[in-house]
């Protein structure tokens, strides 16, 4: 049996999602449904079928550090996990940047059989999931460029969908006719009764030379870079054209097949399909958070940190962040896409920045910020350290609420312990880190003529970030 390599893709800005999902922290590194992020959960459902040192991330540059604290204890630290798109191009692109990486970096064979997964999807049935890709690479090791084609569930218009032969004989895949786009709900009820048709999942299995081939013969642009080495793909990446693998292969490639699979899988692309995705109790509720309900049947509550409490509601959306609030029918979450282009009109922060952000040494927290000042809660946790940096615009003030904390400010070492502080003045060169075995929680108040988050010059860093 060939070698599996897995390319899992994490791009993606997820504002289909807001308020929780920002452009900062995209949906894949939010622990949407469950306890684990999308992104850990999708490196946990494939390490049992390849290895820790079989699974690699493609991801941008901003994302690399957060995705490395990520997947750091489930992969192999012998081996990068992060493959590093230099700009987003779409899908096309970055499975050729992840077919060159296999190539060089993990002496990935031509018959090596490569399996491609988005990182923000839920499927619930491991076992139906593992079954269904056990069917994929047997019809790729015999040729085929194979897709995971979603079994419907119902008339749906926001997916595509694939028309599919009758299942071959032996095997349990079915062959590809033809791609069709988002279809009308009439359309989608005649694919639904046709039983051809299948929702098309975004996930791939193929040999790595049978895909490359294809790229340089239907997309010779990226064919050729792939082709020509890890390298000159980097160097020509920004030059490539932005589409998708289906647009550029799949739907003009010959012996495409599709594995039916039925694994409780879900997108979760809007908040009615968070809906669908979260357990919900007997009157049809699904909540998170701190939320009450008196009445009411069929809502989604999302909550964060302050009570929700919802009294005869029905069929509403309602989602709570410390600076945003969504209210909507169910039904109408299509529309946070109009809500985001309003607010990025207005230039509003809150379609960028996360009021609770993730970064590999823990979190932050903005709790109020005006043009001058700007007021953090910190938590770093045990064992990690902030880069040593300093700011042209700003000073800053700590004070220690939680854990001990061990600063390192312009060479001189101290440390600080609850109740005590200190104060980092603008452009000294500082670090702070938590020595304990406790979360460090620190309040951190900015002032000067400039806070915002790019007024960072980073002297080292432990993950490797330019800023």
């Amino acid at each position: 049996m060939s070698n599996l390599h897995v390319l899992i893709l994490a791009g993606g800005s997820g504002t289909r999602l807001w308020p929780l999902s920002r452009e900062e922290l995209p949906k894949q590194f939010l622990p949407l449904v469950g306890e684990r992020t999308l992104l850990q959960e999708t490196v946990l459902r494939l390490v049992p079928l390849a290895s820790a040192q079989s699974v690699r991330v493609v991801a941008g540059r901003e994302w690399q550090a957060l995705v490395r604290h990520q997947v750091g204890g489930i992969l192999s630290r012998d081996a990068d996990p992060v493959i590093i798109e230099p700009v987003g191009r779409n899908t096309g692109p970055a499975i050729a940047l992840g077919l060159a990486s296999l190539r060089e970096t993990a002496s990935a064979a031509e018959d090596d059989i490569v399996l491609v997964c988005p990182s923000d999807h839920v499927i619930r049935d491991r076992d139906a999931f593992g079954r269904s890709v056990r069917i994929a690479i047997d019809a790729a090791e015999k040729g085929a460029l194979v897709t995971f084609g979603i079994v419907p569930d119902g008339p749906e218009t926001g997916y595509g969908y694939m028309e599919c032969g009758p299942e071959e004989e032996s095997g349990g895949v079915r062959p590809v006719r033809r791609f069709v786009e988002k279809p009308s709900l009439e359309a989608a009820e005649a694919y639904l009764k046709s039983g051809r048709y299948l929702w098309n999942g975004g996930m791939f299995c193929f040999r790595l030379g049978r895909m490359a081939s294809d790229l340089n013969r239907h997309v010779p642009e990226i064919g050729a870079l792939c082709e020509a080495g890890l390298g000159a793909l980097l160097d020509g990446f920004e030059s490539l054209p932005s589409v998708s693998i289906d647009y550029a292969v799949m739907e003009k490639a010959d012996d495409v097949a599709a594995v039916p699979l039925q694994a409780g899988w879900s997108d979760v692309g809007s908040w009615d399909a968070v809906y669908r995705a979260l357990p919900a109790d007997e009157d049809g509720n699904a909540v998170r958070g701190n939320v009450r309900l008196i009445g009411g049947r069929d809502n989604l509550l999302y909550g964060n940190h302050r009570l929700i409490f919802g009294v005869d509601l029905h069929d509403m959306l309602v989602v709570d962040t410390p600076d945003a609030l969504f209210v909507a029918p169910r039904g109408s979450s299509q529309k946070v896409r109009e809500v985001v282009r309003e607010l990025k009109k207005e230039g509003r922060r809150e379609v960028v920045e996360a009021p609770v952000n993730a970064r590999p040494w823990g979190t932050y927290e903005t709790l109020g910020q005006a043009s001058r000042y700007r007021i953090k809660r910190i938590v770093v946790e045990p064992g990690a350290r902030l880069s040593l940096q300093y700011h042209h615009h700003r000073s800053e003030h700590w004070v220690v609420v939680r854990g001990t904390a061990q600063v390192n400010l312009d060479g001189s070492e101290s440390m600080l312990y609850e109740g005590q502080s200190c104060f980092v003045p603008k452009g000294t060169p500082h670090r702070l880190s938590n020595p304990g075995k406790v979360p460090l929680e620190i309040i951190e108040v900015q002032n000067g003529e400039y806070v915002g988050e790019d007024d960072i010059v980073r002297l080292d860093d432990d993950y490797r970030r330019e800023r």
